[in-house]
């Protein structure tokens, strides 16, 4: 692989539906390998096909993701999109007919990714892979179900529909976020159970998915039974993930900007290596410019050429989506992708906005 190849360890964030000067700089530069989108991003499909193009003008290779679960969290959801079910959708539909709701779960998939491929995304950051206790409000609807076996299957279905059309998923939150109740964006949740107890239920999914995912994203929760250190900084949990569960894909943080990953090193550049140096691949740092530059700046200029650093660049680019997509005017004409559609449609949201709203999130860290 040649230096012009390789991509840095950071996912960085744009400002809006078009390329400033600033976003190109931070595309360009060495430490980055990746770009996450957001609603804020998507006005049309036209737009946002435009928008991708300019980045690939810049950094060919990079990864193109975005967190497109269905749902709640959908970043595009208008101008054709299918606005998706919500995985506790699909769940019912499991626990009614789970011949039917497997089948489901796949078809939601493959409309997912074909639909995100058309515009030229390469993965999404989904299935929430999180157990629904009941508590969790920034869980919620987002997890398929209770029961750990249920959410395996369903996962697994979904992933399937996904890497019918080329693209590979990410399972989250690892080890787990769904039974503490403190949301990890503006707060530091800790989960007090034994280790026992979470891997007899939580790390089920992960255990049964360890071969079909692309990519995990651990938790910002403390699991103080465990280590002291919230899951993506901790190199026990993520030394679990590799040794005990045999990953061997991608492990991407969740924001740095959050809450949960902030109270634990105010300094930014502290976080991005403290993940990176605990196990994970890449680091994502969102709607904070001012601390995006700080953290692409605080990382040496050749660290994707370090020795060390040539698995996880392997493993980066498995990311990339594989196969080819169809253009959107080409997809919709495909049989494939329209029984799929004529499955999921009675279970989708018949929404129509112009514009999507900015998340919560991105309102409260957005400068």
């Amino acid at each position: 692989m040649t230096n012009a190849n390789l991509l840095g360890p950071m996912i960085v964030d744009l400002t809006g539906l078009t390329l400033t000067n600033n976003d190109k700089r931070r595309l360009a530069h060495p430490n980055t390998g990746g770009v996450i989108l957001f609603g804020r991003n998507f006005k049309t499909r036209a737009q946002v096909t435009k928008l991708i193009k300019a980045i690939r003008a810049i950094r060919p290779n990079i990864i193109i993701s975005v967190d497109h679960e269905g749902g709640r969290v959908q970043r595009f959801k208008s101008d054709g999109f299918t606005h998706l079910p919500s995985m506790r959708e699909l769940g019912a539909a499991y626990a009614h007919d789970a011949l039917h709701g497997a089948h489901l779960a796949t078809e939601v998939g493959f409309v997912l990714a074909s639909e995100l491929r058309a515009v030229g995304v390469d993965y999404s950051y989904t299935p929430v892979l999180d157990l629904d206790y009941g508590g969790s409000t920034v869980i919620g609807d987002r997890a398929f179900a209770p029961s750990a076996q249920d959410v395996a299957v369903l996962a697994k279905a979904l992933l399937h529909g996904m890497l019918q059309a080329g693209m590979v998923g990410c399972g989250k939150h690892f080890p787990g976020h769904g039974f503490v109740v403190a949301d990890s964006h503006v707060d530091m949740p800790v989960d007090k159970r034994s280790l026992k107890k979470i891997l007899a239920d939580d790390i089920v999914p992960y255990a049964h998915l360890a071969q079909d995912l692309g990519a995990v994203m651990p938790a910002h929760v403390i699991y103080p039974k465990v280590d002291k250190l919230p899951a993506g900084f901790s190199k026990v949990w993520l030394d679990m993930l590799r040794v005990q569960l045999n990953f061997t894909g991608a492990v991407v943080t969740d924001d740095l900007s959050m809450a949960g990953a902030a109270m634990i090193y105010p300094d930014v550049v502290q976080r991005v290596r403290a993940a990176l140096d605990a196990g994970c691949d890449m680091a994502m740092v969102c709607n904070r410019p001012n601390d995006l530059d700080t953290a692409l700046a605080g990382l040496p200029k050749n660290y994707a050429r370090r020795a060390h650093q040539k698995a996880a660049q392997v493993r980066i680019q498995s990311l990339r989506a594989r196969g080819l997509a169809f253009n959107w005017n080409e997809l919709q004409k495909s049989p494939r992708y329209q029984n799929a559609l004529n499955a999921v449609r009675p279970y989708c949201r018949n929404l129509v906005q112009a514009t999507p709203a900015i998340d919560p999130t991105e309102v409260m860290l957005l400068k």
